[in-house]
């Protein structure tokens, strides 16, 4: 299974004429084609999938998908105890 997971856009620059960003995933930084996200500005949440920006989420939207994913862990490791 592939997740989409959200991210915080921290720079943005263009690249061979793609627009692109380097995004905060909670303190690992990864590269992402931002192009399906004209909307998207530094300090913007986006959910990403492969290295592409899918979709703009808000502070509160992105801050919910990942205590989902916490908390999905904690389960997790609760199981494989």
């Amino acid at each position: 299974m592939c997740l989409a997971v959200p991210g915080k856009i921290i720079e943005i620059y263009d690249t061979a004429g793609m627009r692109m960003g380097k995004v905060d995933f909670g303190g690992v930084f990864r590269e992402a084609c931002l192009e399906t996200v004209p909307e998207a500005n530094i300090g913007t949440y986006v959910i990403v999938h492969a290295g592409f920006a899918l979709s703009v989420l808000s502070e509160s939207e992105a801050m919910e998908t990942l205590e989902a994913f916490r908390e999905l862990g904690d389960i997790e490791a609760d199981l494989s105890s």
